[in-house]
């Protein structure tokens, strides 16, 4: 059965969705069967993977009030393994439309339980809030990625997230765990960017994941071309990083077969 993972932070602009992307996209480079899951009404992972949404019949909103089986929503992607559950602009009303549905907390759940049994890994793509969508990514998955940016305002409102990661495991989902913290947007040179990892650290130990995500333009250049880095720019820091962090998220999980690969050369696969 497939592992679920939950992408998320309340605060915009820590590369959730970045992370989503590239994450997923080497995971599935890798062999593993991926769905990644787009809940932000705003989207950017579904048009990151190059999902002309204006052209889609249906997206997870038609899934998640009952108008559509999430299966039949399910779109391929340029990467081998790796499709998406894709979003649109009418999931911006969606959390006032799920508040009078049965079980609200839980009709993410409900809808991917089904498509574990066709994927290894599902990602979800959480938005930038703390409201019934990320609720249910939380109930849904069996562990939260949560990516901070080494600057001083990550810190603000982490203590708000992980009481909300508590309250769902405590009422909602009580395999709930803590994938791992990783640093992304970092700048090593920078004597904050270290101090806010030193602060993390100290509070999350070996939860935070040794790979960090520099800041690269590369990286923010890819969605535009509805790319992921490693088809966009493979010899990037960007790419590399990203390479770095998919073998030590499998290894985490287990999963040890790339646990020696240093590059994408080493993969021996076409992107």
């Amino acid at each position: 059965m497939s592992k679920i993972i939950a992408v998320a932070n309340q605060k915009g602009g820590v590369g959730k969705t970045t992370t989503s992307v590239n994450l997923a996209a080497f995971v599935a480079l890798m062999g593993r069967r991926v769905l990644l899951v787009d809940i932000d009404p705003q989207g950017n992972t579904s048009s990151g993977l190059g999902v002309e949404k204006n052209k889609l019949e249906a997206s997870i909103y038609d899934a998640i009030v009952g108008d559509a089986e999430a299966s039949d929503v399910v779109v391929p992607t340029t990467v081998k393994n790796l499709a998406v559950l894709p979003s649109h602009i009418t999931m911006a009303g969606l959390e006032s439309e799920m508040v009078n549905l049965p079980n609200r907390e839980k009709i993410l759940r409900t809808i991917l339980t089904p498509m574990r049994n066709h994927f290894d890994y599902i990602f979800i793509d959480c938005p930038p809030s703390l409201g019934l969508l990320t609720v249910n990514a939380l109930t849904a998955a069996d562990s939260v990625l949560i990516p901070i940016p080494g600057e001083f305002f990550a810190l603000e409102g982490l203590s708000q997230l992980m009481n909300t990661i508590k309250l769902a495991k405590q009422h909602l989902n009580q395999q709930l765990e803590v994938e791992g913290v990783l640093f992304t947007l970092f700048d090593a040179r920078s004597n904050l960017a270290n101090s806010v990892a030193d602060e993390v650290i100290r509070f999350f130990g070996a939860k935070v994941f040794n790979t960090r995500i520099p800041r690269n333009i590369r990286l923010g250049e890819a969605p535009s071309f509805g790319l992921p880095i490693m088809q966009f720019d493979p010899k990037s820091t960007g790419s590399v990083s990203h390479l770095a962090l998919a073998i030590e998220f499998l290894n985490r999980c287990g999963d040890t077969k790339y646990n020696k690969i240093t590059n994408l050369n080493s993969l021996k696969v076409k992107l």
